[in-house]
């Protein structure tokens, strides 16, 4: 199990690059680093993200929102290959940081009228991009995010029937904006899980850095992780307008690693 925090907890504060040599220059062990734009998806980028990362383990990648996800299950075609052509690129950047998982968020909830699963499609789509991140070493990590198709609880466990190799990230804050409690998702997604982003939410319920300010007890859940053998990455993973200085995010950094270990070492 490790602990670190995700660029996208700096983004619009500092570029991509310089969150990652911020991260080493500041002794955090682990990162996500979030690709912000289609100019960060290619393996030259990936070269210069190499060069900033120092000792900087990087567990997994993610892009930005709805750029290209969406139109990799697209039933035009040519949208569905040009989205596939921009994956690639975001995976190659991924395996020149030796990133393991991809974290995903697949087709988005856009239209106010009723949308049909078509589980069968679905997972042979989804299958076709684990191949595609195979190819580069890297893990297909299917998100819960409250905007997206998988923002229920029963949706991970119909692609994982028709898939071979999926596995899961937990996003606490965006279990909560669905409506549904993170111990939900866990059960759902169970051994799966390779990651898991980490925010807080203070008395008042907004957002906030895990610290002793959030209501949100990181005992029970690193406890429950435990018990279904999470041994992945949990990362900070918070917006740039919860916390003021980087003081305050390198002592939520110590926070979170300091209960981890009274779990995870019991």
């Amino acid at each position: 199990m490790q602990i670190g925090i995700s660029t996208a907890s700096l983004f619009v504060r500092k570029t991509t690059e310089d969150a990652l040599r911020f991260f080493s220059q500041n002794n955090v062990k682990v990162a996500e680093v979030f690709l912000e734009s289609y100019c960060e998806y290619n393996s030259q980028f990936g070269k210069l993200l190499k060069e900033n990362k120092g000792d900087v383990n990087v567990h997994s990648i993610h892009v930005l929102t709805t750029q290209f996800e969406p139109q990799l299950y697209s039933v035009n075609e040519r949208a569905k290959t040009d989205s596939f052509k921009i994956l690639e690129g975001a995976l190659d950047a991924g395996k020149e940081i030796g990133a393991k998982y991809y974290t995903f968020h697949g087709p988005a909830r856009l239209k106010k009228t009723p949308i049909v699963m078509n589980f069968e499609r679905l997972g042979k789509i989804t299958q076709e991009i684990i191949d595609v991140c195979a190819t580069r070493n890297i893990g297909l990590a299917y998100e819960n995010v409250h905007w997206s198709y998988y923002n229920y609880i029963g949706y991970f466990k119909e692609l994982k029937q028709r898939t071979v190799g999926l596995k899961g990230t937990l996003d606490i804050k965006q279990a909560r904006q669905s409506d549904i409690s993170y111990v939900d998702f866990i059960n759902e997604m169970k051994e799966d899980i390779v990651t898991v982003h980490l925010s807080g939410i203070d008395a008042n319920g907004k957002m906030c850095l895990p610290n002793e300010k959030s209501v949100i007890d990181y005992y029970d859940l690193f406890s429950r992780l435990k018990d279904v053998g999470f041994n992945g990455a949990m990362l900070l993973e918070v917006y740039q307008n919860d916390y003021n200085d980087y003081k305050e995010l390198f002592n939520s950094l110590n926070y979170v690693k300091t209960i981890a270990e009274k779990v995870f070492k019991r």
